[in-house]
């Protein structure tokens, strides 16, 4: 039996633990302790994950897997296991998260967070860098996101949100990477002010309207607005942009000329296709842009000796008409053309030997054109089986 001078022992042990406890719990701030509880919360670990193993709260939450802290503050939030292929979080984002002031990174790997983003961000006077993507949100991004002044990346593809892009998102003066693929936004961009912004993908919407001259900023590096609706001449907008090094705009409705200066720009990938492009091709000089695609538009006019510097060009499905150019022959068979699809336009010829052989690491498709064509190749199955154009619509060309 436990005598009185044991109890006393305990009740100094118990006495310094709760101590010990509150001294833990002291280090962060209190508003933040509550907040990392609110969020705590309204999360669960997806079966197989168990990222909030270690948020115990009898102990500091600093040491919390994805909690950073400075002072007694919280300044970063990584909820999640940031490795490939874990499971993620299911649940929401609490409103609490606006309580912790001096958060400057937020970010959620791809899991089930569904429903809307909380108004409440737009507390976070700090943040700088905003990641949510691939998982479930609804709603539309709050306008008032825009009293972020420092944010810099905003991250919210692969998502289902909707609605149209809001006005102050663009007015913001430090953003470089703006990532809004994969949802359901309609409407007009918005006029992007920030003369640091690198990164704009908006691809896989719904979005609408034309792209004016100083709708984006020269600044940009890289431009992704495939699969939408956007429609009108880009020429203006595209000559100012000679910083870019990726650009798709396929999928839309533009029309008008291909400004041929775009062929000068520092591109890898240059993705035009399935527009309503239309005209004549004048690359100013060499193309050494590694793959060009202009693909299912109504482009004319004879094909560009400039273009025979390219790996893998898409022609096919336009209004091309004349002579393919020698320098593609001689490319083609020194194996530095690895894909060329001439396929459905008006072409009339092209100098090869029929027992030229070709390499096995290029593809030449030529069926479907104004000529019977010399060297037999295989073609996309989409091509169809006809080798030849039609006489009258060749004859109904040219005249």
């Amino acid at each position: 039996m436990a005598s009185p001078r044991d109890f006393r022992l305990l009740g100094l042990l118990g006495l310094c633990f709760f101590q010990h406890n509150l001294l833990v719990l002291a280090i962060l701030n209190p508003v933040d302790f509550l907040a990392l509880q609110s969020i705590r919360k309204a999360l669960e670990d997806l079966p197989g994950s168990n990222f909030f193993a270690s948020w115990d709260f009898t102990s500091d939450p600093c040491n919390f897997a994805g909690v950073y802290c400075d002072s007694d503050k919280v300044i970063s939030l990584n909820l999640g296991d940031p490795r490939a292929g874990s499971p993620g979080l299911s649940g929401r984002i609490d409103p609490a998260i606006g309580k912790l002031s001096s958060l400057a990174e937020l970010s959620v790997v791809p899991g089930r967070i569904f429903g809307a983003l909380p108004q409440t961000l737009s507390q976070l006077k700090n943040l700088r860098f905003l990641a949510i993507s691939r998982n479930y949100l609804s709603g539309q991004i709050p306008a008032s996101l825009g009293e972020l002044r420092n944010l810099r990346t905003l991250d919210l593809s692969f998502n289902q949100l909707a609605g149209e892009i809001p006005r102050t998102i663009g007015n913001l003066p430090e953003l470089t990477n703006v990532i809004l693929g994969h949802n359901r936004f309609t409407g007009p961009v918005p006029l992007f002010l920030s003369q640091t912004l690198t990164r704009l993908d908006l691809k896989h919407n719904d979005l609408s309207g034309s792209i004016g001259p100083d709708l984006l900023p020269p600044s940009l590096q890289y431009l992704s607005i495939s699969w939408n609706r956007f429609t009108g001449p880009v020429d203006r907008v595209l000559t100012q942009m000679n910083r870019l090094n990726y650009l798709d705009l396929s999928k839309n409705q533009f029309s008008g000329p291909i400004p041929g200066r775009i062929f000068t720009f520092p591109i890898n990938n240059l993705q035009l296709q399935r527009n309503q492009f239309s005209g004549p091709v004048q690359p100013a000089d060499q193309v050494t842009i590694q793959t060009v695609d202009l693909s299912y538009n109504r482009l004319s006019g004879q094909i560009p000796p400039t273009f025979s510097t390219v790996q893998n060009l898409y022609l096919n499905n336009n209004r091309f008409t004349g002579q393919v150019p020698g320098s593609f022959v001689d490319q083609l068979l020194a194996a530095s053309i690895q894909t060329l699809y001439l396929q459905h336009n008006y072409l009339t010829g092209i100098q090869i030997n029929p027992t030229a052989e070709i390499p096995l690491s290029s593809s030449l498709c030529l069926q479907y054109n104004c000529m019977v064509p010399p060297v037999q190749t295989p073609c996309p199955l989409k091509s169809g089986k006809q080798k030849t154009r039609p006489t009258e619509q060749c004859n109904e060309w040219k005249g």
